[in-house]
């Protein structure tokens, strides 16, 4: 089997001056490129919106779990005062908006003791 060169090229031939001067530029365009988007990669506009883009992902997947959550304690909350007809259940519903009421007017009379 025939040496076998880095640049993967038969080297049982002895390679010309030309030949040696392509590979040096080909693999100092590879390494141009390289750097190039090294680079790119750790520029401070790319990096700000590579954290911007993970920060919003974040702050998107927290806001759709929220909902979720908060859709679940709605429909829970609801199944409480509504039965399976959707017609509203009034021996739970008087006594919470009897409490509501009561809340109501007690704020109201502070208030006016703190006035008057």
């Amino acid at each position: 089997m025939a040496p076998v060169a880095a640049s993967g090229k038969d080297t049982s031939a002895p390679r010309t001056t030309a030949q040696i001067e392509a590979d040096i530029a080909g693999t100092r365009d590879r390494l141009a490129a390289t750097l190039d988007e090294l680079a790119m990669r750790v520029h401070p506009a790319t990096v700000a919106a590579q954290t911007k883009a993970r920060l919003r992902a974040a702050v998107e997947q927290k806001a759709g779990q929220a909902y979720v959550a908060a859709s679940g304690a709605v429909e829970q909350t609801r199944a409480k005062f509504v039965d399976e007809d959707g017609r509203l259940r009034a021996e739970r519903v008087v006594p919470v908006a009897l409490v509501g009421v009561g809340a109501v007017l007690l704020v109201a009379a502070v208030r006016r003791r703190r006035k008057g």
